[in-house]
């Protein structure tokens, strides 16, 4: 087994190409993503190293290293083949650190390599979606009082360059004990607002329409052609818990989302929370994939 290593990122042409065209073949053939969007990121920004697997002169799979985490797909045409344990056999004794691999859609051929590499499931990471329209397209005003009547608040979009810093901030405080969303900062916001799909039109703030503050978000993600809608993040000022505007704010992306023309709504949340997995489901979404973390613990 040989690694084929590009560069720092995928800047380079050919080497960019067979990655995405081995990660395309296995969303195709899995009907989900075998590198998440903060592993992409990460490669894009030289943070992680993408590689190619090399067998007898052909390519049979991709994988990202570094920051402590492993993302491996092999080829659909080359699965069963022995590649995947052939590859943690080479790389796991040069990374004796603390080490953490997604297995998305809780692939069982990703269930068996955790456990004959001494990897335990550590975090579940579900996929839920609902068809659009919303039943409840229409019911959202933009200026609303909470259940009680005791406050109101204003949904609008999201202001590049004014928002920025509030929002991170909200962020942090809203998922501290997250490990990736809690850890946004403003580069990484920069970053997601020049990706092609960005649209401030989608990222829904409310606010406390007598002070202009923060009080919960919304941020939708629509790629260009798909009809596929995602609920990206969604967060709620401590203060304001309790109100209903966690509802008010998935009520008003969904509108956006039928709007935008999308027929599905997906989000992704952790399984074990209790709370955000119940108004989901409330709201009409049911189970579509599941994703597992394995965590390999430090040798």
């Amino acid at each position: 087994m040989e690694f084929i290593r590009s560069g720092p990122d995928l800047s380079e042409a050919a080497f960019t190409a067979e990655f995405h065209g081995i990660a395309a073949q296995a969303e195709t053939a899995d009907g989900y993503q075998p590198f998440n969007e903060q592993t992409l990121l990460d490669v894009s920004a030289g943070r992680r190293t993408p590689l190619l697997l090399s067998d007898a002169g052909s390519h049979v799979g991709a994988l990202v290293t570094g920051r402590g985490e492993l993302d491996l797909v092999v080829r659909p045409t080359a699965r069963r083949l022995g590649h995947g344990g052939a590859t943690l056999a080479a790389l796991l004794p040069d990374t004796p650190g603390e080490l953490t691999a997604w297995s998305h859609g809780d692939h069982p051929g990703a269930r068996a390599l955790a456990a004959r590499f001494g990897f335990t499931a550590d975090r579940t990471l579900l996929q839920l979606r609902r068809p659009l329209p919303a039943d409840e397209a229409g019911a959202f005003a933009a200026t609303t009082a909470d259940d009680s009547g005791r406050a109101e608040v204003q949904i609008d979009a999201f202001r590049p360059g004014t928002d920025d810093a509030e929002w991170v901030g909200l962020n942090a405080l809203v998922f501290a004990k997250h490990p990736e969303q809690g850890a946004l900062t403003l580069t990484d916001l920069a970053a997601r607002r020049a990706e092609p799909w960005f649209d401030a039109g989608d990222f829904l703030l409310a606010r406390d329409p007598a002070t202009g503050r923060v009080l919960g978000y919304n941020w939708l993600k629509v790629e260009a052609g798909s009809t596929v809608g995602e609920i990206y993040v969604v967060g709620v000022h401590p203060d304001a818990a309790g109100r209903g505007l966690g509802r008010r704010l998935m009520l008003a992306g969904l509108e956006r989302l039928h709007a935008r023309g999308c027929t599905t709504a997906a989000l992704y949340v952790e399984a074990d929370s209790i709370g955000p997995v119940g108004l989901y489901r409330s709201l009409g979404f049911t189970d579509h994939t599941v994703d597992v973390q394995y965590r390999r613990d430090p040798r």
